[in-house]
């Protein structure tokens, strides 16, 4: 059985800005991949103001969205890709896929869908729980990926190897 697919995004978020800047996702043998983003120039804001992230850093070390976005066409087509829905990841999604002129190849949906016999805050707290135990960042986007495949395996979701 192949496993649930898992994506969380680290995002900038300012006054007048919002995009991505690092991505995770997983595949179906449980494997993860992780980018990080280089922006989009109209994603940025006027004043330059990026909060705690690096603009260099972003330029240098991320990767244009083409490549991104040819990845995630690889990785994810015609999936279900399960997200936290602790943070605006459609939009984040729609930005990075808009910037290429390409539709999304996959279909965001909630973790709550993947285990629905817990409820939104059960699952978040047992997530908080598990990243805490792993001694995982939180705002790390691989570990929150990391995190929810270790909740699709409490679950049974995951082949044990």
């Amino acid at each position: 059985m192949p496993a649930p697919r898992f994506i969380d995004i680290e995002y900038c978020q300012t006054d007048d800005a919002l995009f991505p800047v690092a991505m995770a996702w997983s595949l179906a043998d449980g494997r993860m991949k992780t980018v990080v983003i280089a922006p989009e120039d109209d994603w940025l804001p006027d004043d330059g103001d990026l909060g705690d992230f690096d603009l260099l850093y972003l330029e240098e070390q991320g990767v244009p969205l083409i490549e991104l976005v040819h990845e995630l066409h690889q990785d994810l087509p015609d999936q279900t890709v399960y997200v936290d829905g602790l943070d605006p990841d459609e939009l984040l999604v729609d930005l990075i896929f808009s910037g290429v002129g390409q539709d999304t190849p996959f279909e965001i949906a909630p973790i709550t869908e993947l285990i629905p016999r817990l409820d939104r805050d059960s699952l978040e707290d047992r997530r908080r729980q598990l990243m805490i135990e792993e001694g995982l960042e939180p705002q790390l986007p691989e570990n929150g990926v990391y995190a929810l495949l270790l909740l699709a395996r409490e679950e049974g979701l995951l082949d044990e190897d």
